[in-house]
């Protein structure tokens, strides 16, 4: 009989996907990598895979189709966003995975995607730059499932989620049936037991497979454990025509505080992918991730930046980037950071909240000052110094010429900065 978990924190899980009819953003603070990365570590756990090919010049497409040694071939554009499917490349082509019939078809098509812009609902107007293509066997399915392994605080450690409506976005599904995705929490001492792969077998109605689901688990959990993962999904998983099971296709993301031990892996992170102020922020030490509003801000402590963000919403602004200096910042690192915050083309003006305990007010306000050193000031800036050396750092902003407001109390400079961004 099929057991399914309860929890009180179950009805929270879709919110783990994203919204719909929203531009989406890929989690900036783990590291993602290409599907083709994420089919290699597949397989180094005997996950089973499509034969492919990676192609990362247009003359390469032939052979590896031919390789192939069928007509059923899918092209997958190698980009880190999600909605490949429904996207659109700016030379016109419909598409970031097509299905073609012919090796004389595979490059048509293939050329039109590979070295071209594709644009997705989480890309944006910019877009990702198609630099690889997947060239790989098209696999017919009799049933399609999702399987992913995450972490998720509310089962204050990994969860096993299954569903036997995979091949679609599972958004979707959370958002029309919610009731068809399991959710298996794993112990994290015991790892996943057989019996939860039982049970997920027999959601799927795949008893008769029942072992190699037992090992596609166990390896899934395996390569989830090994490797510092935050999340292993693959969507979908098959039974082709021959009975089979394939991970068609898989998203798997890490823990960017795992780097240190896991070096080889963090080889394959492609910073061309990513949002050029994410990898400055990153390089500086900072914790930078863009959002959709207009009003940058700079804080320190994880914390204060979050309810910054939610003093900044309560009073009708929207925060263009959470941007956490942390503890101990230097001069330098504040002036290239204020400078990124700048460099958002959505930012109509900027709230810096320092409470100085580690931090101090006088090198918060002498980075400022040196990242506006020489430059027109074009926005508003509203300025919360408290703590540490603040005297110090009213007095640096004082004695500057550029047209700054120091408020003492949040709520005060939170109503500042958005009314002067209207």
């Amino acid at each position: 009989m099929l057991c399914v978990v309860k929890n009180p924190f179950k009805k929270l899980l879709p919110n783990l996907f994203a919204q719909k009819n929203q531009v989406q953003y890929v989690l900036k603070r783990h590291l993602n990598v290409h599907e083709y990365i994420s089919y290699k570590l597949l397989q180094e756990v005997e996950l089973p895979v499509p034969k492919h090919g990676i192609a990362d010049q247009k003359d390469q497409i032939k052979k590896l189709a031919q390789d192939l040694g069928t007509n059923d071939i899918v092209l997958k554009a190698q980009v880190l966003t999600g909605g490949r499917g429904k996207g659109t490349f700016k030379n016109g082509m419909q598409g970031g995975v097509k299905l073609v019939n012919s090796v004389d078809e595979a490059v048509q098509i293939g050329s039109k995607m590979l070295g071209e812009v594709l644009v997705t609902k989480q890309t944006g107007e910019k877009g990702l730059l198609c630099k690889k293509l997947m060239v790989a066997e098209r696999k017919k399915s009799k049933k399609e499932f999702y399987i992913c392994i995450m972490m998720e605080r509310s089962f204050d450690g990994p969860v096993m989620m299954a569903s036997a409506e995979g091949g679609v976005e599972i958004e979707e599904v959370a958002a029309k049936n919610p009731k068809a995705i399991h959710y298996f929490p794993i112990d994290i001492y015991k790892g996943v037991e057989k019996n939860t792969a039982l049970k997920i077998a027999e959601l799927f109605n795949i008893s008769s497979k029942k072992d190699e689901v037992v090992k596609l688990v166990s390896n899934m959990y395996k390569l989830f454990i090994t490797k510092d993962a935050t999340m292993v999904e693959v969507n979908p998983l098959i039974e082709d025509q021959n009975g089979e099971l394939f991970c068609l296709d898989a998203k798997l993301r890490f823990d960017d505080s795992a780097k240190y031990r896991q070096k080889k892996l963090f080889e394959y992170r492609d910073v061309t992918q990513e949002d050029p102020k994410d990898v400055a922020a990153g390089d500086l030490g900072l914790n930078y991730v863009a959002l959709d509003g207009t009003i940058g801000c700079m804080v320190n402590g994880a914390g204060l930046a979050m309810a910054t963000c939610d003093i900044i919403k309560l009073h009708g602004g929207n925060p263009a980037n959470f941007l956490d200096v942390g503890g101990g910042s230097q001069t330098e690192q504040i002036k290239e950071g204020f400078r990124i915050i700048l460099s958002h083309e959505k930012v109509k003006g900027v709230l810096v909240n320092i409470f100085g305990g580690i931090n101090r007010c006088d090198i918060i306000a002498n980075g400022i000052v040196l990242a506006l050193k020489g430059s027109k000031l074009n926005v508003p800036v509203v300025i919360r110094l408290q703590g540490t050396n603040v005297k110090q750092g009213k007095e640096v902003l004082e004695s500057t010429k550029l047209p700054l407001k120091s408020i003492d109390d949040l709520e005060a400079a939170a109503e500042a900065i958005v009314r002067l961004t209207r």
